[in-house]
């Protein structure tokens, strides 16, 4: 049969407004089963937390369970390539952050590239870090400790959760000071070995606020910009060191070609999230501050972030291990 010339355009449009149209109704039921959402950090970690209040909050507002799975390890590349290699389908989701910008310097060879391979969807949250001592160190402030660590260099043991982390980075860029390194693989063994006083200083999350509190560990500075509502009392390292500034930050991927709607979509509930006054006040709890932004600003956030800890790593001749 012939079509009629009109007919027949009418068909074609409506053909090629089909897949438009099925990907908005796609946004418009997604999601119609439960969404994992992958993380690279044992339970009980600030991330871990973090990533669960977020994953709660998703829950309820998509009528889904968002189900948390804890893939740790590899400096948190097994579990970003666990995403990279996901169906981009919007039902697996990555929990990533500052360590995906390190990362990308630090390891020299990696089976995907973060910032081609993973669709930037949210950021969620900024966390600061506490510069704590073993009460032994003779120093109360952060210039009192630039100088006992001068006056001893290479006598200090400077502890970190792992070759690379934040907990490493920050104290290498501190005015030059030359301390031992010494690695962990974990939170736990550090803050033993710091009370201990197997070590002599740490930069780590505001989880630690017990010990600080108790006596058992001495807080010199936050590496944030401001100072915490937590620690009111405790300076920034930025009050010493001008232009120091150091925080972890945690928000949302999922793998490359994962629908727009789709990612627009939970940009949106994400930044509705940040906006509730009870889970503001629960993130205020963990030292944890809101980091609202559209898919784009956390996009340009990731860039900048692995441009600064690029130069930092090249600089310092930092390998992986």
């Amino acid at each position: 049969m012939k079509l009629p010339r009109r007919n027949f355009l009418h068909l074609a449009a409506g053909a090629a407004a089909l897949p438009a149209v099925s990907r908005f109704a796609w946004a418009q039921v997604y999601p119609t089963r439960p969404v994992r959402l992958i993380i690279a950090y044992a339970p009980g970690a600030s991330a871990d937390t973090t990533a669960r209040l977020m994953a709660q909050w998703l829950s309820e507002r998509l009528g889904q369970s968002v189900v948390v799975e804890s893939r740790p390890g590899g400096g948190t590349n097994i579990a970003t390539e666990a995403v990279v290699r996901a169906t981009p389908d919007g039902y697996t989701l990555l929990s990533c952050g500052t360590p995906s910008a390190i990362n990308a310097t630090l390891y020299g060879r990696l089976n995907f590239t973060f910032v081609r391979d993973i669709a930037r969807v949210a950021s969620f949250v900024r966390l600061p870090l506490v510069m704590l001592v073993n009460p032994s160190v003779p120093a109360k402030t952060v210039p009192e400790f630039i100088t006992y660590a001068k006056a001893n260099p290479g006598k200090i043991a400077m502890a970190s959760t792992g070759i690379g982390a934040t907990t490493h980075l920050s104290g290498e860029i501190m005015a030059g000071i030359d301390m031992v390194h010494v690695p962990y693989r974990g939170g736990t063994a550090v803050l033993t070995d710091l009370i201990g006083g197997q070590v002599q200083v740490l930069f780590i999350g505001t989880e630690t606020i017990g010990h600080i509190k108790f006596g058992k560990l001495r807080a010199l500075a936050v590496t944030t910009a401001t100072r915490l509502d937590l620690l009111p009392d405790i300076p920034t390292v930025a009050e010493y060191l001008p232009g120091y500034e150091v925080s972890a930050w945690f928000g949302i991927g999922a793998p490359r070609n994962t629908p727009t709607d789709i990612i627009e979509k939970l940009n949106k509930e994400i930044n509705t999230a940040l906006a509730d006054p009870k889970l503001k006040a629960r993130l205020a709890d963990l030292g944890s501050t809101p980091f609202p932004g559209s898919p784009a600003d956390f996009g340009k956030h990731i860039a900048d972030e692995t441009e600064k800890w690029g130069k930092v790593i090249r600089a310092l001749n930092i390998k992986a291990e």
